[in-house]
């Protein structure tokens, strides 16, 4: 590749990165990848005996140390020029042989070159810096990296393509017109009529607080989707919890015996049901013990329950369920719980099912049991129908309109739209105080304000670290 385009662009950066983009550790490949304006410069000194490098074209090269250096490998190298990279930068990827020195050893070179190591998440802040994505986009990056579902996989896709950020431009571009309409009202305040009424105006301004309060109601499950519904396994000791836990992983992971209290800790895994996530914990057995190490456990698995999304009450399906269970059930402030009456094979071959049942009247309220389930392990009863109702449990609305939704999934975009939010409602009261027009119009800036930096339009580095801190190096 050579600079003669480069050169006919201004420059975009002052230094050139450098970092590995696959994991470290043993495997068939690796990938270095370099951005900058010195990047071809460096990869010229890296394979010092080729002719320059074809643009957009893997090629087989030798790589070096540099001029006279020693042989590193033989690798795969790409050369993107600026502006057509992933970064809006001249970019290198070189594709060497995986393991531990190999990848090593040619960063080290790109390093000795000239480059720098880059910060995690450097060449997508570069990205965004240079637009050739938004912010949005750019989480969504890493959420298609972390995701491990296929809800998330798809929705995390939807946003790479824009699909919340347009739905943002859409709200921003509504609100701009609000601020139109309210610029052509105080330009002609003494007509007779003005070219825009304010009936108008707060029509305008009442339709963008339901589109800003509609698109705010997607945060709860969106936010889960990105970081799995919390499901907690509860209930006695020796109901089943651990048998339960390894049936829905699909592997033997909890330890199960027919002594109570087996388990001391929690024992946490992702997993995907119906293709949305779940954060499965399997916790001590709840009941009073006067073990030192077992109590250790019950009061571990009570604070999980306190964060619970949902909740999974095992009790065997020959034991009756006490005021115990129901005050349980009853104190779940409302987080959704799943009654699973276990062991279910056994009361068949016996036929000694319990007496009582949820509904018998102690006074207790336990409305938030959305499902009761005849459950067993041993030979799969209400697998199924479980595996079928929990996505609904939790993810209702997304499961109804699917996952290609405009959806907040991160706290800094719940932020931003809920200022913007507010900011319209209190502008739409002060009109209805009798608050003038200009003075009122004042309470629109920072709304916008507030879906610009959502989309990087106005950015800080306080907010691009925010972003970019939970990102891999290397991408």
């Amino acid at each position: 590749m050579t600079d003669e385009t480069s050169s006919q662009l201004p420059e975009l950066a002052v230094d050139t990165i450098a970092a590995l983009a696959t994991a470290a550790g043993l495997s068939a490949i690796a990938l270095v990848r370099m951005s900058g304006p010195e990047a071809f410069k460096i990869l010229r000194a890296l394979t010092p005996d080729h002719a320059d490098q074809p643009p957009r074209t893997a090629t087989l090269r030798s790589i070096t140390k540099g001029e006279g250096g020693d042989l590193l490998d033989r690798a795969l190298v790409t050369a993107f020029p600026r502006p057509d990279s992933y970064t809006g930068e001249d970019m290198v990827e070189i594709s060497c042989h995986g393991g531990w020195l190999v990848p090593r050893m040619i960063l080290d070179a790109c390093v000795a070159g000239g480059a720098r190591l880059a910060e995690p998440g450097e060449f997508t802040r570069r990205a965004v810096l240079h637009g050739k994505m938004d912010l949005v986009q750019a989480e969504a990056v890493l959420d298609l990296i972390e995701g491990r579902s296929k809800a998330q996989h798809d929705a995390a896709l939807f946003q790479v393509e824009r699909g919340l950020s347009r739905r943002i431009a859409e709200l921003r571009e509504q609100l701009v017109t609000v601020e139109a309409y309210l610029a052509h009202h105080i330009d002609f305040p003494e007509e007779d009529e003005a070219p825009v009424s304010m009936d108008r105006v707060v029509d305008a301004a009442s339709a963008l607080r339901e589109a800003l309060e509609e698109l705010l109601e997607t945060a709860p499950e969106g936010e889960l989707l990105r970081e799995g519904a919390l499901t907690v396994l509860a209930g006695p000791p020796n109901s089943g919890k651990s048998s339960l836990y390894n049936a829905l992983l699909g592997e033997e992971r909890a330890i199960v015996t027919e002594v109570p209290g087996t388990t001391r800790d929690a024992l946490e895994a992702v997993i995907s049901i119906g293709g949305f996530p779940f954060r499965l914990v399997d916790t001590a057995g709840l009941h009073d013990s006067h073990d030192r190490v077992e109590e250790l456990g019950i009061e571990v698995a009570r604070r999980y329950l306190d964060r619970a999304d949902l909740v999974l009450f095992c009790v065997e399906s020959s034991a009756d369920l006490g005021s115990a269970e129901r005050e349980f059930l009853a104190g779940l402030a409302g987080v959704p719980a799943v009654l699973l009456r276990t062991k279910a094979d056994l009361v068949r071959a016996s036929g000694d099912r319990a007496s009582q049942d949820l509904m018998d009247g102690d006074g207790v309220d336990v409305a938030n049991v959305r499902e009761s389930v005849d459950l067993s392990v041993v030979d799969g009863t209400g697998l199924g129908r479980l595996r079928a109702i929990l996505p609904e449990l939790v993810y209702g609305g997304l499961v109804r309109t699917g996952v290609s939704v405009p959806a907040l999934t991160r706290n800094r975009q719940s932020e931003a739209v809920r200022k913007a939010r507010d900011q319209v409602v209190a502008f739409i009261e002060a009109l209805d105080e009798g608050t003038p027009v200009a003075v009122a119009s004042a309470l629109l800036r920072p709304a916008e304000t507030a879906l610009e930096e959502l989309l990087g339009l106005i950015s800080t580095d306080e907010i691009l670290d925010r972003v970019f801190r939970e990102f891999c190096i290397g991408k």
